[in-house]
């Protein structure tokens, strides 16, 4: 936790401020996995009441950020990527910030039980709780697996979206939390080995601080050969069509063969490190684009 001292110089924030808590561009990511989730299941829910749970999903997601913000502040403060956060830079006190995050994981949670289901409500509760306190407060500065168990809390936004539709929780919503806990070590290790120093100068045992390049580039090869065909398991099992089995395919061959240029680099310092950045970046658009595919096949096949 960062000092009230080092803090004290807190200004009156603004709007944009407290959005930032959010982690507006993680939450983009969150409420789009949460609305194919939504849009795949099978049934119907009444569109009002489905906006209602992707809203729902979303305060939840960034109240579990901006948790995640105040606890890390310390952090934020030495890493290069996050020091101008609202919280270190001085623009949100502490407090502010806990009171305003704690304030929107009741709201959401108490509305998505109330208006929608308490199956839904309750995983909303249980990720927002798996973030900012098993991950962020337990795991992060624990266990170079930090990511790996703590990228739990974010396969939850489509087995949510599912059960607000369905009320309850099948094979198929268990197998698109399995697609995002297995890309999250490849997506998140990949920024990790071009941001070491950050991590190092934190004192976060980050995979690529504690057991070196080598070690985390093989590992970004061994998740990716296993979300492959994870990803394609709803195509073998009959819960999706051509469409999904055709799209993943692809995507499943360019990401290995971007974890594959990655395992081979040598590079220990970021200017060397593209086969990193790309499959960084290449991994947003690889999920993005597999559970668009995943809604076009339930909306056009179905």
């Amino acid at each position: 936790m960062m000092t009230t001292q080092a803090l004290s110089t807190a200004h009156y924030a603004e709007w944009r401020d407290y959005f930032a808590l959010l982690k507006p561009r993680v939450m983009t990511l969150v409420v789009f996995t949460a609305a194919c989730g939504l849009l795949a299941a099978p049934g119907h829910i009444n569109p009002f009441l489905g906006f209602v749970a992707i809203l729902c999903i979303a305060v939840g997601a960034g109240a579990a950020g901006a948790l995640n913000m105040w606890y890390e502040a310390d952090i934020d403060a030495v890493m290069k990527r996050t020091a101008n956060r609202p919280i270190p830079a001085g623009r949100v006190a502490p407090n502010e910030a806990l009171t305003f995050a704690l304030a929107l994981s009741a709201g959401s949670v108490s509305i998505m039980g109330l208006a929608v289901g308490w199956l839904a409500a309750a995983l909303l509760a249980f990720s927002i709780f798996f973030y900012a306190v098993v991950y962020t407060v337990w795991l992060k500065r624990a266990t170079p697996q930090n990511i790996v168990i703590g990228g739990a809390a974010g396969a939850f936004p489509p087995v949510i979206g599912w059960a607000a539709v369905t009320g309850d929780i099948t094979l198929m919503p268990v197998i698109l939390f399995a697609i995002i806990f297995l890309w999250t070590p490849p997506h998140f290790w990949a920024l990790a080995l071009f941001m070491e120093a950050d991590y190092s100068k934190a004192g976060v045992p980050m995979l690529p601080v504690t057991h070196g390049p080598a070690v985390t580039r093989r590992q970004v090869l061994l998740y990716s050969l296993i979300l492959v065909p994870v990803s394609l398991a709803p195509v073998a099992l009959g819960h999706a069509g051509w469409i999904y089995g055709v799209v993943t395919a692809l995507l499943g061959a360019v990401f290995i063969v971007d974890a594959l240029a990655v395992a081979r680099n040598t590079a220990t310092v970021a200017s060397g490190m593209a086969p990193e950045k790309r499959l960084f970046k290449f991994s947003l658009l690889y999920l993005f684009l597999l559970f668009a595919a995943l809604v076009a096949d339930r909306l056009i096949l179905s």
